[in-house]
Parts: structure tokens; C-alpha cells; sequence
């Protein structure tokens, strides 16, 4: 068991013209190998001088002790770090339980998702919409908090309709959010729509791109056609040319990457929020091109 962090302060979320907001997120590793290329690529990251490092929760909580061991051994270094934490096919006990443990460690800061059942389950829990969990930890918290919600530009695959995501954002927001990180996508056009239609319906919290760098495109169609994530044809087809070739993949990959993100940033996107899977050469790369 890892010791309890020294105090860490909430981090300061609001970016400034000359310094966007840039955080990266990690998932727990399942070994001690894993566990090591995460701390190689922890502290390579860190010299980008992030607001906050943010770590996964597994689907139903599989993985909640892994998070909270991983964000404590991050904030021991003195980085800011925000666990994720989902609530589909959890309860309010374990829920409460895992609140305190947070607040126990004087961590500030969530991301608050809705969250997957872990394979074969059907029992959805106590809850059923993130907005639900935003409420619930408003409820036995407080303030205490700042809570990231996640958004979806590109409208969530299990949404009624663009109009109902939308709503459901909505909720999220009124229910006690702060802030939100979006999934990650390629189209920009689908960003900023987003953001016009959330202005329209009076939500004002930042909303900060979620980017994924491109390292293997048999990943990225998985990743993609798991959540929704569209790859627009002209990406799909160059990433499909080169077949097995990881080094035109990657730079093709580095290219367009940082074409989106330079674009984000000049139109007064609030920041970058980089899904790494633990990994920083790309994310690096990235950030040194954006000139930051």
C-alpha cells in the first residue's frame, strides 16, 4: 500500500492566452513491467509542465485501487494528479467509500464518467447517467471537488440524438460540473459546432479537446469504432496505404495531429487533454511542434 501523498493544492484549471491547459491521461498498469514504462513516461511528460495528470477507473471499478495507488504515487513527486471515477454497476455505498478515500488523501479533483459494465454484467447499479454521479458527489461533498465530465463533439454512440447528448450534457453541467473533456476526434468542424450549440443553451464551463496521438492505426480503427469516434475517410485511407509500415504510420499520424491541435489552440480552444496509453514520444513530439 502506498503511503498517503503529502497535501497537494487543487490545481489551477483556468489556461491563460500564453499557456493553454495541457493534461495527460494514463490508465493503471496490470504489472510491475507496465508499471515502470509508466513512470519513464510520467516523468518525461512532467517537464511539459502539465496542470494535471488524470488516471482511469476500470469498468465497474475493476481497476480502483490500481487508480488510486497510481495517482498517489504521482502526486508524491509533487504533480497534480485527478482519478477517474465511474459509477455504471457500482452502488452509493462504494461510491460514498471511495470519496472519502479521495478526500482521506486530500486529492481535489475528479473526472466523473458514467462509465462501461464490466463484461458479462447486467446489473447497472445504483445509477444510470453521469449526471446522477455529478449530483451524488456534489451531495456528500460539497465543493471539495472540481469535477470533469466528459463530452462528446461527435455525439456519444448510445445517444437517442445529437439533441438528447446534448441534454444530457446539460444535466451534467447543472448538476454540479466544471469543467469537461471531450472524446477525442479528427474533425474540428465537430469541436467547434459543439461548443456553439453549448453556448446556445446557456452552458459555459470550459471544454477542452480530448487528442489522440496516432501510433498504430489497428489500434486506433479499435478505439475508434469502440466509442464513437469518427476517422474521417481521406485519414482512414492514407493510415490503410502505408499497411505495416509503423514509421510513416507515426509520422503521417504526427503530421495530422498536430495540424488538429495548432488549429484547436489558434480558434481559443481552452487547452489540450492528450490520451497517452502511457506513452510519451508522441504526446512530446506534439507538444515541441505546437511550440509549447
Amino acid at each position: 500500500m502506498i503511503d498517503p501523498a503529502p497535501s497537494v493544492a487543487a490545481p489551477a484549471l483556468a489556461p491563460t492566452p500564453a499557456r493553454p491547459l495541457c493534461s495527460f491521461e494514463f490508465f493503471p498498469p496490470k504489472t510491475a513491467e507496465g508499471m515502470q514504462k509508466l513512470r519513464a513516461a510520467r516523468r518525461q511528460l512532467a517537464q511539459l509542465n502539465p496542470a494535471f495528470f488524470s488516471v482511469t477507473y476500470g469498468a465497474g471499478g475493476s481497476t480502483r485501487e490500481g487508480t488510486l495507488e497510481t495517482v498517489l504515487e504521482i502526486r508524491q513527486d509533487g504533480l497534480p494528479a485527478a482519478p477517474h471515477l465511474s459509477c455504471i454497476g457500482s452502488s452509493r455505498e462504494i461510491l460514498r467509500e471511495v470519496l472519502t478515500q479521495y478526500r482521506d488523501h486530500g486529492i481535489h479533483h475528479l473526472v466523473a464518467l458514467r462509465g462501461d459494465l464490466p463484461s458479462g454484467s447486467v446489473d447497472t447499479g445504483d445509477f444510470r447517467f453521469g449526471s446522477e454521479l455529478v449530483a451524488f458527489i456534489r451531495e456528500e461533498t460539497g465543493d471539495w471537488f472540481h469535477i470533469d465530465v466528459a463530452a462528446y463533439p461527435e455525439v456519444h454512440p448510445q445517444a437517442r440524438s445529437a439533441p438528447a447528448d446534448l441534454e444530457a450534457f446539460r444535466r451534467k453541467v447543472a448538476a454540479g460540473a466544471n469543467s469537461a473533456i471531450t472524446q477525442y476526434f479528427f474533425n474540428s468542424d465537430a469541436y467547434w459546432q459543439f461548443v456553439d450549440q453549448c453556448a446556445a443553451v446557456g452552458i459555459d464551463i470550459p471544454v477542452v479537446p480530448g487528442i489522440m496521438p496516432i501510433g498504430s492505426f489497428v489500434k486506433l480503427a479499435r478505439f475508434s469504432d469502440a466509442c464513437g469516434a469518427e476517422i474521417p475517410r481521406w485519414i482512414r485511407k492514407r493510415l490503410e496505404s502505408f499497411g505495416d509500415d509503423s514509421v510513416s504510420i507515426r509520422a503521417f499520424g504526427l503530421d495530422v495531429v498536430t495540424e488538429l491541435c495548432a488549429g484547436l489552440l489558434a480558434r481559443g480552444a481552452p487547452g489540450l487533454h492528450f490520451y497517452t496509453l502511457n506513452q510519451a514520444a508522441l504526446t512530446t513530439t506534439i507538444w515541441h511542434r505546437l511550440g509549447l
